[in-house]
């Protein structure tokens, strides 16, 4: 039996996604304090904008599965945050780089080949 809170998100039904389930487990905690404990130990303020790009790092996951490359994620983050400048908008709020910093605050897992600064990383 479908456990309808897990079917309707934001008002809109989702059908079960078997993938999608098993990604959710993958996942970090996802509640304000661990959230907060791995920005701590990055050494970031959260803001509400840090939020909603953590929020983006975690559908995006849930959504696709993990990015086969950190230039994948990068090119995604660029899109969404096009109008807010992109990636300099997003280095502004992950100086170590929006997807290897950005994921291990969201609990998200790091994109293979993330070390490569090109790629959201400035390792």
């Amino acid at each position: 039996m479908s456990d309808i809170g897990k079917s309707i998100l934001d008002g809109q039904e989702r059908p079960e996604d078997p993938e999608r389930e098993a990604r959710l487990q993958d996942l970090g905690p996802w509640d304000e304090a661990s959230v907060r404990e791995r920005a701590e130990t990055e050494q970031i303020d959260l803001t509400p904008t840090h939020w909603e790009v953590l929020g983006f790092l975690r559908e995006y996951y849930l959504e696709h599965g993990r990015a086969k490359s950190g230039r994948e994620l990068v090119y995604a983050l660029d899109d969404r945050y096009e109008k807010q400048g992109g990636r300099r908008f997003l280095y502004q709020l992950f100086p170590r780089g929006p997807v290897t910093q950005g994921c291990h605050i969201a609990g998200v897992p790091v994109p293979a080949y993330t070390t490569d600064p090109s790629f959201g990383s400035v390792e």
